[in-house]
């Protein structure tokens, strides 16, 4: 019964095949590509069909079932080929071609032997188990990396192909496999393998449509090979254990089965071992790397993974440093490092990386070290060093490099023409590498990213310190500029005195005067207990602190006068910076016109926004000069007696406040300053009115 269900599941697989067929001859037209999947379905064809008759004729000769096999394997493998050798280096073609080879090659020989009328004896069926179990492996092998190193493009056409021939050949993989272990097939899998089989043909065609001339756009890379061998060793070591589990279980007698188990789950362990082991992965990158390229790396890999470490992605919070360590030492597959960094005229360490940090291993800027790796830019190798010291110029060797485990290699870090500090290198994992000029061309390029990534750091490092000092700087210059400005009140009321101490109205302005001088006094000292410039901002009437302000300045000349409208204009302000705001502003004026002119202080509305004009009739300012000088700081007109931060703190007061300070001035017309309140900040009558702060 299970042979008429055999023989129409090769039926329907040939059928299905054939109609694949077709549609690839409809839409080939001659393309020199569409001839490897042609070939691969004639194969799949004949495969099917002459299973089918063996099946029918009830004479299933396994010599012959061998040889459909291989033709069959032959096809697909020279189709995976075709796709991959465009793109390959011809190393790895060599490499994928023999795994393509090995299976047919042994499922073919029991039929020549046989009409060579050659004995081989017992061999026959190993042979073919063998020999199909290698070609499944190899159109697995080149599927998985076709597939890895398609772009997301090319994927879309390849999908299907990928996953109906993984499929066919994956369940082939098992049933031969199974039959190698049990030394007999599994006649109910076999039967189901032409069905399995037509399986696929739905997705050849769906290939077929989306590819018609088979020209995808693979990236063959470095990574192909290394998996590729990966893979390939692992089949072969796969096929080891099947040979030795067979053997076990022909000799073993009765302890067969126990010890056949703890061989399989040992050498899978051992496999596993092998296969996470990043000692071997690194041996076989450099040995493949040596051996079948011209050039050693990968540079679009290389510095992809350089700049992924730099930047610490997937979550790696590690210190700049240390990653920078890392990002030169896994060029040369380097478990660990050390850091040196130029600071204060030392090379310090300040960085490890799987190795201690030695201590008191400091060198001088200025010493030979420092100099020979300045101008030599070498990439100095220990044990070299050691050997053959004349070569180095008779640069001492530091006693420190001895109590490095396994140090290897010292690479300089280059920023521009200065030594930004040195990597130590502990030993590579791939053994006694042999390094060339390429490993230091590329450790020395390396090198020089690494720096530049630490020189940043180093000078955000300092920006951040010198803006905290700016900072401190602009508190202290706005501490002064309001010292100034009451040393020059009580310099007047001084000076005043001599004059007028007798008459009772100069008595009232300086006690006002005083007053003043002290009330600012305390508001400073607030602030910098506070360490804040500024204070909370507080419901204010501006006209009471615009009379305030006039009559601060009214011992000097010439006297101010403060135009004042009847209803009461409030804002939410900070009082005491607005009030030496409007002092400053109004000196200014006064200085500006000198005894002659006038200087008006006028509050009024503007629509819905508030606004302080400020009028002198001095000799104004040209447009160039508000533009460029006014509101920049630290720039002054008045030479050593001003601070050039009046205007300055009154434009940023403003505009904090989201308003502005406008200027309208031209030479010889006079100026008008206006301090603009924005709607926003202002307070209605109302129950605000009641905790308003007296001015």
């Amino acid at each position: 019964m299970l042979s008429g269900i055999a023989t129409a599941g090769f039926a329907v697989a040939a059928f299905a095949f054939l109609a694949v067929a077709g549609v690839l001859l409809l839409g080939w037209r001659g393309r020199r590509q569409g001839m490897a999947p042609l070939l691969a379905v004639g194969a799949t064809i004949v495969w099917a069909g002459t299973l089918a008759a063996l099946h029918a004729g009830g004479a299933v000769v396994l010599e012959w079932v061998a040889v459909a096999d291989g033709l069959r394997i032959v096809g697909w493998c020279g189709l995976l080929l075709v796709l991959l050798k465009p793109l390959a280096p011809p190393f790895s073609w060599r490499i994928l071609l023999a795994g393509a080879v090995a299976g047919p090659l042994l499922l073919f020989l029991p039929i020549v032997a046989r009409l060579l009328a050659v004995p081989v004896g017992g061999l026959t069926a190993p042979a073919i188990l063998l020999g199909s179990i290698i070609g499944a492996l190899a159109v697995l092998v080149m599927l998985e990396q076709l597939y890895r190193n398609t772009g997301e493009g090319g994927r879309w056409g390849l999908k299907y192909l990928c996953l109906g021939l993984g499929a066919v050949f994956a369940y082939d993989l098992f049933l031969y496999a199974d039959a190698l272990l049990g030394r007999q097939l599994d006649p109910g899998f076999w039967s189901a393998r032409g069905y399995v089989n037509a399986l696929l043909a739905p997705f050849i065609a769906v290939s077929a449509a989306r590819n018609p001339d088979w020209a995808l756009d693979v990236y063959v890379s470095r990574r192909f090979v290394l998996h590729t061998a990966t893979l390939a060793a692992a089949g072969v070591y796969l096929l080891a254990m099947a040979a030795v589990a067979y053997s076990i279980e022909v000799y073993g007698g009765a302890w067969a089965g126990p010890v056949q188990a703890v061989f399989l789950v040992g050498g899978l362990l051992l496999l596993l071992l092998l296969l996470f082991s990043g000692q071997i992965r690194a041996r076989a990158r450099v040995f493949l790397s040596k051996h079948f390229y011209n050039y050693r790396y990968d540079y679009r890999e290389e510095w992809l993974r350089f700049s992924r470490t730099m930047m610490g992605e997937q979550g790696d919070a590690r210190p700049l440093p240390e990653r920078a360590i890392q990002a030169v030492g896994q060029v040369v597959e380097s478990p660990g490092g050390v850091l040196w960094q130029a600071r204060d005229g030392q090379l310090e360490p300040s960085a490890s990386w799987n190795l201690p940090l030695p201590p008191e291993a400091s060198e001088p800027l200025d010493g030979d070290l420092a100099r020979f790796l300045t101008e030599q830019e070498w990439v100095l190798t220990v044990e070299e060093w050691r050997r053959q010291p004349e070569r180095y110029e008779g640069v001492r060797m530091p006693a420190w490099l001895d109590t490095i485990p396994r140090a290897w290699l010292l690479v300089p870090l280059m920023h521009h023409d200065r030594l930004e500090g040195f990597v130590v290198l502990a030993r590579s994992r791939a053994g006694g590498t042999d390094l060339n000029w390429e490993d230091f061309d590329l450790l020395k390029i390396i090198g020089r990213q690494a720096a530049s990534y630490l020189a940043q750091e180093a000078a955000a490092r300092a920006l951040s310190q010198a803006q905290q000092f700016e900072a401190f700087n602009r508190m202290s210059t706005y501490v002064l500029h309001d010292l100034k400005n009451i040393i020059g009140q009580l310099s007047m009321l001084s000076s005043n005195a001599r004059r007028h101490g007798d008459r009772p109205e100069f008595m009232r302005d300086a006690v006002e005067t005083i007053e003043h001088a002290v009330e600012r006094m305390n508001e400073l000292m607030s602030q910098l207990r506070g360490g804040l410039k500024g204070g909370q901002a507080t419901t204010v009437d501006l006209a009471r602190i615009l009379q305030k302000a006039v009559e601060a300045r009214s011992s000097a000349s010439p006297r101010p006068t403060a135009e004042l409208p009847a209803e009461t204009l409030r804002v939410r302000a900070d009082k005491g910076r607005l009030k030496a705001i409007l002092a400053n502003v109004t000196q200014n004026a006064q200085e500006a016109c000198g005894e002659d002119g006038t200087v008006t202080a006028r509050l009024a509305e503007e629509g819905a926004d508030i606004v302080i004009d400020v009028i002198d009739t001095g000799g104004g300012m040209s447009p160039e000069f508000i533009r460029e000088r006014l509101f920049r700081p630290f720039d002054s007109s008045k030479g050593t007696t001003g601070m050039g931060i009046g205007a300055f703190e009154a434009r940023t007061f403003m505009r904090d406040l989201g308003g502005d300070a406008e200027v309208d001035s031209r030479p010889g017309e006079g100026t008008r300053f206006r301090l603009r309140f924005p709607a926003a900040i202002r307070v209605e009558r109302g129950p605000a009115a009641a905790t308003e702060e007296q001015a």
